[in-house]
């Protein structure tokens, strides 16, 4: 049973995503911690924040990039994740953002270069070595993100995947209780 869920942010979003937000106020009666660290943009360092939290008794979720990082975690630790709308090969899609970048949720500018890119391809893993430890939350309407390479690197894993949609994934709260019986959460009333 997970007494620790850590909530990952994707690209240039923070603590305070509205779906981390919606997930914490579902949990407040939840006994665990819940966590939603503020990342860095360098993936390394992004790695090394979220890696000081784990246990074995954490399950992950992360959104957009921070289901990249989400599924990187699980399968090198070897815990529970939910990925949402998730990036799967971000090294691929970032390079037509390399360059100057802002920051709106943490108020802050810096660069994104090459580098970062490297590291986000170092993370890749090219085959899921543990596919039951990942439940797929995918819209097919994702603007951002091309869904169908979701679907078919998590093929192996458990999936919804929706019509219609978006990117932030519209409707996020009618999976709460999919989400915390996947990552084995158990909620007091």
């Amino acid at each position: 049973m997970a007494s620790k869920l850590i909530y990952i942010h994707g690209f240039n979003s923070s603590e305070l995503s509205q779906k981390a937000v919606q997930l914490g106020e579902y949990l407040s009666a939840w006994p665990g911690q819940y966590l939603v660290p503020r990342l860095s943009h360098d993936p390394k360092t992004a790695i090394a924040q979220l890696e000081q939290h784990l246990d074995q008794d954490t399950a992950l979720i992360g959104s957009s990039l921070g289901g990249f990082y989400a599924t990187y975690l699980s399968q090198t630790h070897g815990l529970p994740a939910v990925v949402v709308n998730p990036a799967v090969h971000p090294a691929r899609l970032f390079s037509e953002y390399l360059g100057p970048q802002y920051n709106p949720y943490q108020d802050y500018h810096y660069q994104l270069d090459k580098t970062h890119l490297q590291a986000l391809d170092e993370l890749y893993l090219e085959q899921l070595t543990s596919p039951e430890l990942l439940f797929l939350l995918q819209q097919q309407g994702d603007e951002v993100l091309p869904y169908r390479q979701a679907v078919d690197y998590y093929q192996a894993c458990q999936q919804v995947v929706e019509p219609g949609g978006e990117h932030r994934f519209v409707g996020f709260e009618r999976y709460f209780g999919a989400i915390t019986r996947f990552l084995n959460i158990t909620l007091t009333t």
